[in-house]
């Protein structure tokens, strides 16, 4: 008997353990696992600060997310965008954006997530989500985002 009462406990902790990281419901007229489902259930786009290329703590939730959808949909895989804002010279640009890219990588990776099912691309400053010279406009460009393949 108590080897019994053991394992049933022992399968009741595992599964509460389980559940506490879980996938948002699926999104009705939403196909499960396409990019669609991705960017409604884990969120695509994280943000740095001005300069930096560190996974900031409010981006750490959907990076969290993006990892276990990629656990799910283990078909699935990955391009990682880096952009930057317009300040700073195109050259700097481009190698700020490969450092934002290679965090959020580096970050699923360390989640589980296998590195060869993800891929990076340094956009610079030559595609902003948002036009307009003020920190408002910059803080929106300076940004990594995951596009499923």
């Amino acid at each position: 008997m108590k080897k019994v009462l053991s394992i049933a406990m022992t399968a009741l902790l595992l599964s509460a353990c389980g559940s506490t990281s879980q996938l948002p419901d699926p999104i009705d007229g939403i196909t499960p696992g396409t990019a669609q489902d991705f960017v409604a259930r884990a969120g695509n786009k994280v943000y740095f600060d001005f300069d930096r290329s560190d996974i900031r703590s409010d981006a750490q939730s959907t990076l969290d997310m993006q990892a276990l959808w990629l656990e799910t949909f283990k078909d699935k895989a990955l391009k990682v965008e880096g952009h930057c804002d317009e300040r700073g010279t195109r050259e700097y640009n481009q190698a700020l954006g490969a450092r934002r890219a290679n965090a959020v990588k580096e970050y699923l990776a360390s989640k589980g997530v296998d590195s060869s099912r993800i891929t990076t691309i340094s956009y610079g400053k030559e595609r902003p989500e948002v036009l307009g010279n003020t920190e408002e406009a910059w803080s929106k460009n300076r940004r990594g985002v995951s596009v499923v393949k």
